[in-house]
């Protein structure tokens, strides 16, 4: 054995022993989507004392951080996102409502004296003309007391900062109720005592022996001093009580927000989803079944295919996927819904190396005077490395595009895809190779060769050596058989127009499984009673039942699920989605630039790497996919959303990855020999291609046909979305691009070096 051999079998053991170790010890996080839970994303807005910045945003964060810690929730997680935005990961929590109502509430706690009953003013503390009642302060703080009486009160004596404590009881004793007690600080306690010292000296009964209690703008209580406080000197000890018909739930809120601390500014929900418990569990068994049942079929392929040399290809698969796993768990990479699908996914790109190399070895045998398996496969991973590793960049690029520019769980598609890409290629240079060089190196081998599956051209190569057909003699009518698919699908997109789903358009979406069939037009009409009118309502399957509005709030979303519910005779969540408007358009805005800055990307790296003709020619194949990709799902009706986005990304990868082992090919052979005519070279290197690019597309269709048949809902749509764009791109690659790039050849009029 050679010291290369021993240096990457060291490497490679090493490797698979610390994702073993760090697999069975380090859990992998998954995402709400796949556990269940509330994600809140909340957008911190200037208020009048205060910016919201950085600074503010942290100091946010660190109160919502107290009040989730009082909730209870288990694992919560919070982050900053960018200067202004604060994402919250609550799991196990189904009703959003009362989380994003805390979440969001400033909880500006103050203490007031009241001056008195404020004239002449209605219920919000104004007159009937509108203007401020006579006696108001300088801050117009006149507001109704829990009897709705307009009081008139002094300026803020203490605020939420002076407290240090709040706690809610029961009153057992005197049969008050719930209240809570408000412990104060040091200065907080000597301010207190001056305040009811000062109200103490009112007769009894008079407003002015009253302290208003305010939050958020609100008196909640506004109990008159005991007579027994003395006359200036008030309550003393540091502690009051709250009281106002609290019930239980009301109580505990109030001593949560009060033990929160105040946000320093105001925050709006922006997205909102909540994932049912079922969802995630059933996209986990449906992903685990895909992945065996699509591995599986991958498997016997590779092996029928190669033989020895395939079997050990899949045992490199199956430490392509420990390595997969173990670097998840190592980064602390949360495992969303659509990063489950590209896990899977991955599993057949981890095929696409393993396939470019044995083909290069089938070739290198066939081309040796005296030749050996060995031989072969060290010449097969030396002139397959280069192809493999700008394809593998290329699909880098997609995967750094969505994690910059994409959000939530599409962002964690981008991480996954990128372990996914590093660890194939680990795999496949490392792995595969160690295993097939010490496989070649048996004596069995040796006297057997035919054993090892590359000491042949393969039936498919065979066929093409014998045939030899010219399929770009015409190159010019295989690019008017794009035009017309391209005309096709773009008729799909005038006429049908796009179902944007509420990520890119804003809105909410609300999946339900409901116990009995609910047919859509008896649902529209109770929704339309329900108060939701402009309610958009598919169904699916015996009890998937779907509504999309513009505009919702978690109160008109409780009637919904009523509605559907007595309609279904029961319902469960599945998945609930609210983005706002702002958001929504934002969302849009980032697609658009993400995939700009993809075609961009690849332009750039293709011309850097091969020639601008090259370049030219994959975008616009990549071009030509995408918009075949977007008109089919407008044709089927199918919502062109986040999920869809990672798609559309990926069949760029995937697309790119094609034309450059093309493109590969085509320099090698110009290169060795020069006076190839440029269309000669590109036909030679389409039929020497032709082998890998079945073998791939039949790895990958396999794990995304078992994917779109036992994925159900977003995973179907995303399988069958690279299914199109897999079986375009390939299509494109040989038919669009390679005829396109020999008509750039011939028109730009210069020779080759």
């Amino acid at each position: 054995m050679t010291r290369a051999f021993r240096v990457r079998a060291v490497l490679a053991l090493a490797v698979l022993a610390l994702s073993a170790t760090v697999a069975l010890l380090v859990p992998v996080h998954l995402g709400l989507d796949l556990r269940g839970g509330t994600q809140i994303v909340l957008e911190a807005r200037d208020s009048d004392t205060a910016k919201a910045d950085a600074d503010t945003t942290d100091h946010t964060l660190e109160v919502l951080r107290n009040r989730i810690d009082a909730l209870g929730v288990t694992e919560p997680t919070l982050t900053r996102s960018g200067d202004k935005r604060i994402i919250v990961d609550l799991p196990g929590v189904q009703d959003p409502r009362e989380a994003a109502d805390l979440l969001g509430r400033t909880a500006q706690l103050t203490f007031h004296p009241v001056l008195g009953i404020a004239a002449d003013a209605g219920s919000d503390g104004k007159q009937a003309d509108g203007k401020k009642a006579d006696g108001a302060d300088e801050d117009g703080k006149v507001l109704p007391d829990e009897a709705g009486q307009p009081l008139r009160l002094g300026p803020s004596a203490l605020t939420g900062a002076d407290v240090a404590e709040a706690e809610a009881l029961f009153d057992t004793q005197q049969a008050r109720g719930w209240f809570v007690t408000v412990g104060f600080d040091g200065a907080g306690g000597g301010e207190w005592a001056g305040l009811t010292g000062a109200a103490a000296c009112a007769p009894a009964g008079d407003p002015a022996r009253r302290i208003a209690i305010v939050l958020d703008g609100k008196v909640i209580s506004s109990p008159q001093v005991d007579p027994g406080v003395g006359c200036r000197t008030g309550i003393t000890g540091g502690s009051t009580q709250i009281t106002g018909d609290f019930d239980r739930d009301e109580a505990r809120e109030l001593a949560l927000l009060v033990n929160g601390g105040a946000l320093p500014v105001p925050l709006e929900t922006v997205e909102q989803r909540t994932v049912g418990p079922t969802l995630g569990a059933d996209a986990i068994s449906a992903s685990a079944w895909a992945a065996l049942i699509g591995a599986a079929l991958t498997s016997l392929f590779i092996v029928f295919v190669y033989r020895l040399m395939g079997f050990l290809a899949t045992v490199a698969l199956a430490c392509y996927a420990l390595v997969s796993y173990a670097a998840l768990a190592a980064l602390g990479a949360t495992l969303t819904l659509p990063g489950l699908a590209g896990f899977v996914l991955a599993i057949g790109m981890a095929v696409d190396a393993n396939v470019l190399v044995f083909e290069r070895a089938r070739e290198e045998y066939a081309g040796l005077r005296r030749p050996t398996v060995r031989t072969a496969l060290a010449g097969g991973f030396r002139k397959a490395f280069s192809a493999i590793a700008d394809s593998n960049v290329t699909t880098l690029i997609a995967a750094g595009l969505l994690f910059f520019l994409a959000s939530g769980p599409v962002r964690g598609f981008g991480v996954t895809l990128a372990i996914g890409v590093l660890a194939s290629m680990f795999s496949a240079l490392v792995v595969t190779r160690v295993l097939a060089e010490f496989a070649a190196g048996r004596r069995s081998v040796r006297r057997r060769p035919g054993r090892s599956g590359i000491a042949g051209h393969g039936r498919v190569r065979a066929w093409l050596v014998r045939r030899n057909p010219q399929l770009m003699r015409h190159s010019r009518r295989w690019l008017a058989v794009s035009g017309v698919a391209l005309l096709l699908a773009g008729s799909g997109i005038v006429l049908r127009g796009l179902d944007f789903g509420v990520e890119f358009t804003g809105g909410r979406l609300i999946e339900y499984s409901t116990t009995q069939p609910v047919d859509a037009d008896e649902a529209r009409t109770a929704l339309a009673d329900a108060g939701q009118p402009r309610a958009v309502v598919n169904t699916s399957g015996d009890s998937e039942l779907t509504v999309r509005t513009e505009e919702m709030s978690d109160d008109e979303a409780a009637g919904v699920t009523a509605a559907v519910e007595e309609l279904g005779g029961g319902a469960e969540l599945v998945r609930d989605e609210m983005i706002g408007p702002s958001l929504g358009e934002e969302l849009r805005t980032g697609a658009l630039i993400a995939l700009g800055v993809a075609l961009a990307a690849q332009l750039v790296y293709l011309a850097v790497r091969f020639r601008w003709t090259y370049a030219t020619s994959a975008v616009v194949a990549l071009m030509h996919d995408a918009v075949i990709l977007v008109g089919i799902f407008a044709w089927l009706g199918k919502p062109i959303d986040g999920i869809f986005l990672a798609a559309l990304l990926t069949v760029i990868g995937y697309s790119v990855n094609d034309s450059v082992v093309l493109y590969d090919r085509v320099r090698e052979l110009v290169a060795g020999d020069r006076k190839m005519p440029f269309r000669a070279a590109a036909n030679r290197a389409i039929l020497q291609t032709v082998p890998r690019t079945v073998n791939t597309g039949m790895g990958a269709v396999f794990i995304l046909a078992a994917l779109a048949l036992l994925g159900g809902g977003a995973l179907t749509d995303f399988a069958l979305a690279l299914l199109i764009g897999i079986t375009a791109g390939t299509y494109s690659s040989v038919f669009t691009a390679t005829p396109l790039a020999i008509e750039l050849d011939a028109g730009t009029g210069k020779k080759r070096r």
